[in-house]
């Protein structure tokens, strides 16, 4: 090798970790490296791994294999599962938004605190993603994304602290989502008036209290 070679540094090939990439096209055990089409490769598989098995089962590694592709790609494009998730699910946010707003209240103010962050997102221009989903379900689409992320994730700190008696947790969750949805439904696709309309507060102030009831009220086996 020149010395004009040895100085020219490893050039399109380099040296990460023991593995040797070409521009971005090399490639080990017939996975395929990052390109153009990786992300949305990644995300047609995470569609249908999350709707075959739900968020909690499906995995990073499980949804890289069904790609093709690292599972370092997977972060490398979306960070966590969770951020997959709502890239799949074409969310405007990351769900953590409405997570932590939901974990910073006391038990008893719950259901204000879920209904003003998730309608207030429903009602912002990004919220367009989250109607036109749940559009797509109404119109015959598979409801296993929606119904994950719902259950799975938006609601999922909700159950581990309303299971009192412990094993009511489930129901308490299902008929407060149940009544979400109807609000939803009635606000932002069938548009029924004077909820349609209705000021975020007002709305929070009515529903809550029965939504509340649903999570923390007295629980009859």
């Amino acid at each position: 090798m020149s010395a004009a070679d040895a100085n020219a540094g490893p050039g399109p090939e380099q040296q990460r970790g023991g593995r040797r990439l070409r521009d971005g096209r090399g490639t080990r055990g017939g996975r395929r490296p990052g390109n153009s089409r990786t992300r949305e490769q990644i995300l047609a598989a995470a569609r249908a791994r999350f709707a075959e098995s739900g968020f909690d089962r499906a995995s990073v590694r499980s949804i890289a294999a069904d790609a093709a592709v690292d599972p370092a790609l997977v972060h490398h494009y979306f960070g966590t599962k969770r951020n997959l998730f709502a890239a799949a699910l074409a969310l405007p946010v990351d769900p953590e938004t409405v997570l932590a707003q939901v974990r910073a209240v006391p038990v008893d103010e719950i259901a204000r605190a879920v209904l003003r962050a998730v309608v207030g997102l429903w009602d912002s221009p990004q919220g367009s993603a989250v109607v036109g989903a749940f559009r797509g379900v109404l119109g015959g689409g598979d409801p296993q994304l929606i119904r994950s992320f719902i259950l799975e994730v938006a609601l999922k700190e909700v159950r581990g602290r309303v299971d009192a008696p412990p094993g009511s947790a489930d129901v308490r969750v299902s008929l407060a989502a149940s009544h979400m949805i109807g609000i939803l439904v009635a606000r932002r696709i069938l548009e029924i008036e004077p909820l349609a309309s209705m000021p975020l507060g007002e709305l929070v102030e009515r529903c809550a209290p029965q939504i509340q009831h649903y999570l923390t009220g007295p629980f009859e086996a």
